[in-house]
């Protein structure tokens, strides 16, 4: 079906063909888009710019917006409720972060086999810092499924284990021996981490978001109130004082009106759907990819002052290192300077 709605649309303009490319792709990538929507929605594109002459994006705007647009338009407020600001449920979220970071392992592991041979002989110390090193990876994980689904205080708990995780891994590695004790295949590090990998993608998201999203509290108006401020925070980038101002309101309005909160605003999750929505979304969006990026270019721009005090010229993996620090930092900075930009614009409003 879809093979043939590709073979009979034929884009009157090579632009048109682009705009419908990347209304195409950010479905695809959506995972609250439904099976058969890029489809439907680029058929009625297509049928309006072969009648009107006119190019799809004057006819329906930037094609991010148009498909976040046809998104809202089809799927019901319960399911858009539920997941974030990149379309991913809590449950999601855990899974796919887990298997990212599965597959940092693999390829750590094949970089070691291929700097240092077949064989490795990790001693106590370097398998303390491995231990500490997953488990704070585990708990970052946690951290960000928890802050997703709403969990403030839970996932600045979560980051707080990872940090100790990896202070204590640290003492102990200057603590323990160093001297080889079991000697492994390098290999099996890479396949233990894909074994990992593939295990983490096939878990039942849904079991998993259970233990992440607290059951509903019928009568209890405080949980009500403070999980609809961790909502607005974690899964849709609130701002502490813009998520705090909405509960406020809230707690007011129950106070004049005696009713409880799932009487009057109903659903916790839909009621801070229906808050975040607006024009400022795509500029909460854009702030916490701002932050991300800058928090990974912070972290690689340490790694690579410690790289360029001890060089390895001769070594591949020097090199690539230091290109990937540098193309982070300057996608950090291209951000900045984009909200900069942005922020001008706008005549200095946030």
């Amino acid at each position: 079906m879809k093979d043939a709605a590709e073979r009979t649309r034929a884009w009157p303009r090579e632009e048109d063909e682009q705009w419908a490319a990347r209304v195409e792709m950010r479905l695809a990538l959506d995972l609250q888009a439904p099976d058969g929507l890029a489809d439907l929605v680029l058929d009625e594109v297509h049928e309006a710019v072969t009648e009107t002459g006119l190019d799809a994006r004057e006819l329906f705007g930037p094609p991010d917006e148009y498909a976040r647009t046809a998104v809202e338009e089809h799927v019901g407020e319960e399911q858009r409720a539920r997941v974030d600001v990149k379309g991913m449920a809590p449950g999601q979220r855990f899974t796919a972060s887990l298997a990212t970071f599965c597959g940092i392992g693999i390829l750590l592991g094949l970089m070691h086999w291929f700097r240092e041979g077949l064989w490795m002989a990790p001693g106590p110390a370097a398998l303390a810092a491995l231990a500490g090193i997953a488990l704070a990876g585990l708990l970052a994980v946690c951290a960000l499924t928890a802050w997703s689904a709403g969990r403030i205080r839970g996932a600045a708990g979560l980051a707080a284990a990872g940090a100790a995780a990896v202070g204590a891994a640290v003492a102990a590695a200057s603590l323990l021996p160093e001297d080889p004790r079991v000697t492994l295949p390098a290999p099996a590090a890479a396949a233990v981490c894909a074994v990992l990998a593939v295990l983490a993608a096939n878990l039942p998201a849904a079991a998993v978001e259970r233990c992440f999203v607290p059951a509903p509290r019928p009568g209890d108006d405080g949980h009500w109130l403070s999980r609809l401020e961790g909502v607005l925070r974690g899964r849709h980038a609130l701002s502490a004082a813009e998520a705090r101002g909405h509960v406020r309101e809230a707690r007011r309005h129950l106070e004049a009106s005696g009713e409880d909160a799932a009487t009057a605003f109903g659903d916790v999750e839909v009621y801070a759907l229906r808050l975040a929505a607006g024009p400022r979304r795509a500029a909460r969006v854009e702030r916490r990819e701002l932050y991300g990026a800058t928090a990974i270019a912070a972290v690689l721009a340490l790694l690579l002052v410690e790289k360029v005090r001890n060089p390895e010229p001769g070594s591949v993996w020097f090199w690539c290192s230091l290109a990937v620090a540098l193309v982070w930092i300057t996608h950090a900075i291209r951000l900045w300077l984009r909200a900069a930009a942005t922020r001008n614009r706008r005549g200095g409003r946030a």
